[in-house]
């Protein structure tokens, strides 16, 4: 027979799952409920941000290396999907899977040059990273569209607006879906225990043996495929690229916000942070247009979550539940049954 605290996980691993799958139900059937193209159009932008933070958080959540330097690998996905496309004539997918691979090639130069350095000056030289590329594609105007901008075809040009935002709407899910994966696998692998060792402490990593450089390039290199292929799908679907949004600090910032936000340690903290932020920021643009008040509100958002959840909302839920259970008595008998089991598995840490 189970013991209260086995019995407790299980029942709290069947609510995990259920929530899971009614999350997961909800989520598909958004496209049903969306009441006009806008609200779609809206959702798919949250699932946008939802795909760039859960990818972000690879790197910052795993490694505690904040980079605010994703909206440059974000911005050359998009523009290497719409070139490969315009200039080299490759169907959309082919083009966007290239254009990830690309980028992934392209990090790992990139990571063997910043990785190298750590806390401020990783930031400062991620940030450099992005007003470079900037500067790069909008001088480049014979060939990337410059300051006018480049026009992406459509993958579907027979199906209507409403159905081609359903249609990516789902690209877009199945894409998280696959970043999320790609995380749970991470966190759960030798891999994920060596990367969490160097958030924690990476000089007493490296002494005990950890290869804490190549851990940081590999997750770096998946981190950059995951934002390149969110940046190319975006480009896909929206169709008209600008080298000052898609190579914009701002836009690493908000996947920096969303993480946080949610819980950078947590497979789904950054998407309830894309949820919460991602919808915030379209009701201020409803409200103020395009004016700078709707970034002074995501700025009061952020600190209000900083002064009264500074480890983001999925930890002080936790919290907060926890109050509410019946705890443990810290001595208890153990049956002759259960001892080999709770000597099989050893201390917990």
């Amino acid at each position: 027979m189970p013991s209260g605290s086995e019995a407790t996980r299980r029942a709290g691993g069947v609510l995990r799952l259920a929530a899971l799958l009614a999350g997961a139900g909800l989520l598909l059937s958004f496209p049903a409920l969306a009441p006009n193209p806008y609200i779609l159009s809206a959702g798919i932008t949250v699932l946008n941000y939802a795909v760039l933070s859960t990818a972000w958080s690879l790197v910052g959540g795993f490694t505690g290396y904040i980079s605010l330097g994703h909206g440059a690998l974000l911005g050359l996905g998009a523009y290497g999907t719409g070139l490969l496309i315009t200039k080299a004539g490759l169907p959309s997918f082919v083009a966007l899977a290239a254009a990830a691979a690309i980028v992934a090639l392209l990090a790992v130069p990139v990571g063997f040059a910043a990785l190298r350095v750590r806390g401020a000056s990783f930031v400062i030289v991620s940030i450099a990273l992005v007003l470079i590329l900037l500067l790069v594609f909008q001088s480049w105007a014979s060939f990337t569209g410059g300051s006018r901008g480049l026009v992406v075809p459509r993958p579907f040009p027979d199906l209507t607006r409403p159905e081609h935002h359903r249609v990516f709407f789902f690209l877009f899910a199945g894409l998280l879906a696959a970043a999320l994966a790609t995380w749970w696998a991470i966190d759960r692998s030798r891999f994920g225990l060596g990367l969490r060792a160097i958030r924690e402490d990476e000089d007493k990593a490296q002494a005990l043996g950890t290869p804490t450089f190549a851990f940081k390039l590999a997750v770096f290199v998946v981190s950059a495929a995951f934002t390149a292929l969110g940046g190319g799908l975006y480009a896909l679907w929206f169709g008209d690229l600008d080298p000052v949004f898609q190579f914009s600090v701002l836009t690493g910032a908000y996947m920096v916000l969303m993480a946080l936000l949610g819980g950078v340690r947590h497979l789904f903290g950054p998407l309830l942070g894309a949820l919460i932020v991602g919808w915030a920021l379209e009701w201020f643009k409803l409200q103020y247009g395009d004016t700078p008040l709707h970034l002074v509100a995501t700025g009061l958002l952020l600190g209000v979550v900083v002064m009264f959840m500074p480890d983001g909302v999925i930890p002080a839920l936790s919290g907060l539940l926890a109050r509410f259970r019946p705890g443990e008595a810290s001595i208890r008998e153990v049956t002759a049954a259960e001892l080999p089991a709770s000597q099989a598995r050893g201390p917990r840490a």
